[in-house]
């Protein structure tokens, strides 16, 4: 919206000039997405203590989690509200791919917030049942993947995806695009429901995650950067790093009330937004390979489900304490404050590793 607003007064003033410039726009989107957080979070946290909309704890979990119970949860809708404030302020409207993002973010929202209603405030133990949740999710990837296919940014990159370490190589999905879509969109969000467990991990990692698509997202709208590291160049894709740096802002914003011991709790409200919105990002650059490794923690978290399911059932002993398998960490004695910390760490390593991918091909 300032871009429209200002940026044709810059023969008034120079300084409005700087609107041009996404990575002048993404910083502004980060800090002021960060500050909204900080602002409202006060508010939102005193309306769901008033409203009693507390969390409710497992009593087959980890003992020391028994505290927490109360603790206002829903608090996803800071993070959620940060992050469209900021991306409408600062974005260009002119690309799908910012329309499409916001889609995703909210309709997941959406999806968590009914499901953390019926749970928390209707008292139903499963809350939104698994298969409804499941539908919605599809129904959505299937949208979002017939909007890609039949819209695509750049025509001989439809239904292509670049594979990590691999140069002069995408691989094409074919008639099989849109049904992949609906399954990493679907995966992804909850694959970050099972990874928010803990104070400020998901917030943190989802952090991380949208500073690696955020650089991605910011070179793939570049022909001299995407020459250079010979990638599909997607003309409009930087206006991305806009909502990736209000991503960054907001989950850093939400961290300062969710850190331990946590005043709030995201809730399927946050978790399967955040999920959903990164899977968006990596679908509309074309690097959802790239997910398993930005994001492999989120992977890690969800095949510790997989196999102590499977497992189970087929021998009733556990390979995990508990799963998801932060929990197994908690259970070997770790302090909460360090499983968070040391996943954080490896999250900035993936990231790292992932930069390396774009010369070691």
């Amino acid at each position: 919206m300032l871009y429209y607003l200002l940026t044709p007064l810059r023969d008034e003033f120079i300084g409005f000039n700087l609107f041009r410039y996404i990575s002048f726009r993404a910083a502004l989107s980060g800090f002021f997405a960060f500050f909204i957080c900080v602002f409202i979070g006060p508010y939102i946290i005193r309306t769901l203590k008033r409203l009693q909309i507390g969390e409710e704890i497992r009593n087959d979990g980890p003992q020391t989690h028994l505290s927490k119970k109360g603790t206002p949860s829903m608090g996803g809708v800071i993070i959620v509200g940060g992050v469209l404030i900021s991306t409408l302020l600062f974005a260009q409207f002119k690309e799908m791919t910012i329309w499409l993002v916001l889609l995703v973010t909210l309709f997941l929202s959406a999806i968590g917030f009914m499901d953390d209603y019926l749970k928390i405030v209707k008292k139903y133990s499963k809350g939104l049942i698994a298969r409804y949740k499941l539908i919605f999710q599809i129904l959505l990837g299937i949208v979002v993947g017939c909007l890609v296919y039949f819209f695509p940014v750049v025509e001989e990159a439809r239904t292509m995806s670049t594979v990590p370490f691999f140069k002069d190589y995408e691989f094409n999905f074919g008639i099989f695009y849109i049904p992949f879509i609906a399954f990493v969109i679907t995966a992804m969000s909850n694959s970050s429901n099972l990874t928010d467990g803990l104070d400020g991990l998901l917030a943190g990692l989802v952090a991380v995650a949208a500073i690696a698509f955020g650089a991605i997202c910011y070179v793939s709208g570049r022909v001299d950067f995407t020459d250079y590291l010979n990638i599909i160049y997607l003309p409009g894709s930087g206006e991305l790093t806009i909502f990736c740096a209000a991503l960054v802002g907001a989950c850093l914003g939400f961290l300062w009330y969710n850190a331990h011991p946590a005043q709030v709790f995201m809730g399927d409200t946050g978790s399967l937004a955040l999920g959903g919105s990164i899977a968006a990002v990596a679908i509309l650059v074309k690097k959802e390979f790239w997910l398993l490794i930005i994001c492999g923690l989120f992977v890690v978290e969800s095949l510790s489900v997989i196999i102590q399911v499977f497992w189970y059932k087929r021998t009733k002993k556990r390979i995990f304490k508990m799963a998801p398998i932060h929990h197994h960490f908690e259970l070997l004695g770790w302090a909460e404050p360090k499983v968070v910390v040391r996943f954080w760490i490896v999250a900035i390593l993936l990231s790292l590793l992932t930069f390396t991918t774009f010369k070691i091909r």
